[in-house]
């Protein structure tokens, strides 16, 4: 069956969202301004405001945005491996292909909306916690999966060893930022590895 062609209004909410997503992602919610979003993407107010009902709209769709691509990019990178160890350790490998381009770019677009919208945007707030908890429960999965596979003990802690992982990769995502260092996130990255690696079951 054929996909469906894509409407003009659909490609112009794309266009909007694509165009927009940079600015809200260094600027913030606040920070980004009618002004900004029409000079990103050379619409006029009338073009952005006659696709979408507010800022608030279109910062919750980039958001959304953010999240699948960023999904995509690592389901994509633990798809290519077969074994369970080995698509964990993709997950740090993903991070470090998309490091310098996701700071060029502002940073995580996650950390970042998770940092501004706690207390201050209720829709965000919540849909940071299901993206975080996704990931999560990713995490888990590939750990349950090596356990019935015999490629991870079962003394291992799904849960535990998640939590930890998206607590270096975030933890070192902010700190890089907010130093500048590199070292900060790639030093979370080899604990990760190595924790990764701890788990396996040696053959």
């Amino acid at each position: 069956m054929e996909n469906s062609p894509i409407s003009k209004s659909e490609r112009t909410r794309r266009f909007i969202i694509g165009k927009a997503a940079p600015v809200f992602n260094k600027k913030g919610i606040v920070g980004t301004t009618l002004a900004d979003l029409t000079e990103a993407t050379g619409l006029t107010k009338g073009s952005i405001y006659g696709n979408f009902k507010d800022k608030d709209e279109v910062a919750i769709a980039v958001f959304q945005y953010h999240v699948d691509n960023l999904t995509a990019f690592l389901r994509r990178e633990i798809d290519r491996e077969t074994a369970a160890v080995a698509k964990l350790l993709a997950i740090p490998n993903a991070y470090r292909k998309l490091y310098k381009t996701m700071m060029a770019y502002g940073g995580c677009p996650i950390l970042n909306t998770a940092a501004e919208a706690d207390d201050t945007h209720q829709t965000l707030c919540r849909l940071t916690v299901e993206a975080i908890e996704n990931m999560k429960k990713t995490i888990v999965s590939l750990i349950r999966t090596g356990q019935s596979m015999g490629e991870i003990g079962h003394e291992t802690d799904p849960e535990t060893n998640a939590d930890i992982i998206i607590a270096l990769i975030e933890g070192g995502t902010l700190l890089s930022k907010v130093t500048g260092k590199d070292t900060y996130m790639m030093r979370c990255l080899d604990h990760m590895e190595g924790l990764i690696r701890d788990i396996g079951v040696t053959k």
